[in-house]
């Protein structure tokens, strides 16, 4: 099997556990490569993604989600939590090695839905949790205009929207009191963000649905793509947002979704 391996950066147990990983996999008869950025910390070459049966992210959910942001293909990736939660990693440092030796070709996959946003036609980037777009100047509401297939739906002032998946569902959109999504259902979830409307609730959209929503304030607002990067919108503007043709690939390692929710969201 042909591994790419990336680690969080900014924590030097994290980039030694991944390079004894690689020389545990490599032993073992694997071709291993690293992603860009890993490889310059550690002091290896890096590789292009494509060329990968598998990637393997080491730390919590950022690294994981930057992984699949990073991917021009999507490689079907598992994540090793190395940080607080890691509710998108299904290993942990001592046991990953055992089964990551046990892959052979056809292992098990789960399909993970992604949204795609664009304005005024051009593309904005995918999500696999969430996009939000929130006001640039801090304590200021910002008015939306929400239409599903081009029928106006919601009309609202907040300090801002989430687009969730429902594997985002799990982590910004549950803090902001959305519901917790079985990630099998394709749906795109909304939540805003302390509105100022009783009546504007969550919404849980079919994944076939096509969104747009428009700004309608004078307060300059950013749109944050799964806590990686930041574009600016300005005051104005409308924004796009359907089920991206292009999943991410998720390794099944048997980790049953509600017992995640027990194990790792109820003792926090």
């Amino acid at each position: 099997m042909h591994y790419i391996l990336i680690s969080r950066i900014d924590d030097p147990a994290a980039l030694g556990y991944t390079a004894s990983l690689g020389r545990s996999l490599a032993e073992a008869g694997h071709t291993v490569h690293y992603e860009r950025s890993t490889a310059a910390a550690i002091g290896k070459e890096g590789a292009p993604w494509g060329d990968a049966d598998i990637a393997v992210a080491i730390g919590g959910d950022g690294t994981i989600l930057l992984a699949v942001q990073k991917m021009e293909t999507q490689v079907p990736i598992i994540g090793i939590n190395w940080g607080e939660v890691g509710f998108l990693a299904d290993l942990e440092p001592g046991n990953a090695t055992a089964f990551l030796n046990s892959l052979r070709p056809g292992f098990a996959v789960e399909p993970r839905m992604r949204i795609s946003l664009s304005r005024d036609g051009e593309p904005l980037g995918e999500a696999l949790n969430e996009a939000l777009i929130v006001t640039s100047r801090p304590a200021k509401m910002l008015r939306f205009i929400v239409a599903v297939d081009g029928i106006k739906a919601e009309r609202f002032r907040s300090d801002g929207l989430l687009m969730s998946t429902p594997t985002g569902s799990t982590a910004y959109a549950m803090s902001a009191g959305g519901p917790i999504v079985d990630p099998r259902i394709e749906g795109i979830l909304l939540v805003p963000l302390a509105p100022y409307l009783l009546s504007s609730r969550p919404h849980l959209l079919s994944g076939d649905r096509v969104l747009t929503i428009e700004l309608e304030s004078a307060k300059p607002a950013q749109l944050v793509i799964d806590g990686q990067e930041t574009i600016e919108l300005g005051a104005m503007g409308t924004i796009e947002v359907r089920r991206s043709p292009k999943p991410a690939i998720f390794i099944d390692a048997g980790k049953n979704f509600f017992e995640k929710v027990n194990s790792k969201l109820r003792c926090l």
